[in-house]
């Protein structure tokens, strides 16, 4: 049973390419409405409402030992408890809850009992039916007490996107850990009370710790919220400027890509980085960030797939049999395999504007704080995107109904710039630009969002020139 709601969610997290001209109004209906919490372009697969909670459930996960003495994670505490539920939703709910343990520990049962445990936070992401993704936000650690014990994870689930908010948490829940696990409920009690804060927001929550009196715990939400799914400074600090951008270009065109490291905290970290470059788009394929061993022999698909494996499984990943992929191992910060012609894929000018501005960041000592760098790369990558890509708006054609149609080939002869041409003429049969564009076309109303905006910058930019010279 458990394997089946594992591979449910597996399964549900390879999904088919769509052609955007195939794509029939039903379809289009229902995917409306699954993404009508969220602006277009925002480029997060992620759903906001107003006064959403901040998490669906709280489970710990630890190592029990199985009659033919193997170990094998077991879901130990789960908050809150949901009662009558609808036959629909105690089924995913099952499903969810039996895949979550294998998530936890995708390390299998490599594992004896330790005295000593540096905390260790990653996340994993699972896909529903509908194509809307739940974050498993995980912090393993070695629980108090006296002797060789096996760690536990704690890992909170929720289908909203901000890693560094969610790791400020499971700081909190890690130190009442170390007192009591009584101590946590009341905290997550509150923390489930208390709306989701908009960009910028924030939201205190109190906590009585023992022999500490009251706290008042404040989470911030970041004010720019395309960056508050990621954080780019680990997949800086273990690939040069020129692999990011070669890497870049696989995502971009959508190719299949393997992460490989010895640490949880390095594949998922990275692996979040790399989708997020692709803003205002969306990876649509296979996204595992840390795929459960056991997994392994089925995750390499013949379609596209972003995916990281521990560096032990490395013999068994080399094994598979896979054509066109980008093997990125992130503990040499090299290639160990790739198509040959990742460096050809972007236009070679703008490639060298980014290459610079890379390497600015690298010898910039003036940029530190981790918002800082968040801002900085990815404004480097949104305005690669500006310039290729940024004046679709201008071909979309509106019939009386409301309904867009995108002028493809004018998008695509309006570029003077024979080298940008050629990649905008690969890109725009990627499903992310599909999928983006299927979005445009709903509406009317140009969302000012953080792309759009740096996309009337450019513009406007380009019109001063032109009249100055």
């Amino acid at each position: 049973m458990a394997g089946a709601g594992i591979a449910s969610f597996f399964r549900n997290s390879v999904r088919r390419r769509l052609a955007r001209r195939d794509v029939n109004q039903d379809a289009s209906q229902d995917e409306s409405k699954s993404e009508s919490a969220r602006r277009p372009g925002d480029g997060s697969p992620f759903c906001y409402s107003p006064g959403q909670f901040f998490f669906e459930y709280l489970v710990v996960v630890s190592l029990k030992k199985k009659s033919g003495g193997d170990y094998e994670p077991k879901i130990i505490y789960q908050f809150p408890k949901r009662e009558n539920l609808l036959r629909g939703q105690k089924e995913e709910e099952e499903r969810l809850l039996q895949a979550i343990p294998l998530f936890c520990f995708p390390d299998g049962n490599h594992w004896a009992p330790l005295t000593e445990y540096t905390s260790e936070t990653f996340s994993f992401v699972l896909t529903n039916v509908d194509g809307s993704r739940k974050i498993g936000y995980c912090r393993r650690l070695l629980p108090v007490g006296r002797g060789p014990r096996f760690p536990e994870v704690f890992c909170i689930i929720s289908c909203l996107g901000c890693f560094g908010l969610f790791s400020k948490i499971l700081d909190e829940v890690e130190k009442r850990r170390q007192i009591s696990m009584a101590v946590i409920y009341p905290f997550m009690q509150g923390l489930r009370e208390s709306p989701f804060p908009a960009p910028g927001k924030t939201v205190t929550i109190k906590s009585f710790i023992p022999d500490s009196g009251t706290e008042l715990i404040e989470l911030t939400r970041p004010l720019d919220s395309w960056l508050e799914h990621v954080e780019f400074q680990a997949l800086l600090q273990h690939l040069s400027p020129e692999n990011i951008l070669w890497l870049f270009a696989s995502a971009v065109l959508e190719r299949r890509i393997i992460f490989v490291a010895e640490e949880l905290s390095v594949l998922s970290q990275c692996i979040h980085a790399v989708a997020a470059l692709l803003y205002p788009f969306s990876w649509a394929h296979t996204y595992i960030p840390v795929v459960p061993e056991c997994l392994i022999d089925t995750v390499c698909c013949p379609t596209p797939f972003m995916v990281g494996v521990q560096k032990r499984c490395l013999e068994q990943v080399l094994d598979q049999p896979m054509e066109e992929v980008l093997l990125v191992d992130l503990c040499e910060g090299k290639f160990l395999r790739s198509v040959c012609d990742e460096g050809d894929i972007l236009p070679a000018k703008l490639q060298t504007e980014m290459l610079t501005s890379l390497k600015t960041h690298n010898s910039n000592n003036n940029i530190q704080t981790s918002e800082q760098v968040n801002a900085h790369v990815s404004k480097t990558f949104v305005q690669f995107f500006v310039k290729t890509v940024g004046h679709y708006t201008s071909h979309l054609k509106w019939n009386k109904s409301g309904q867009g149609s995108f002028q493809e080939k004018a998008f695509c002869k309006a570029i003077t710039s024979k080298s940008c041409r050629k990649f905008v003429k690969r890109f725009v049969r990627t499903q992310m630009f599909s999928l983006f564009i299927q979005e445009a076309e709903r509406s009317r109303m140009i969302q000012e969002g953080y792309f759009q905006q740096k996309v009337t910058e450019y513009q406007e930019q380009k019109k001063k020139q032109r009249t100055n010279s």
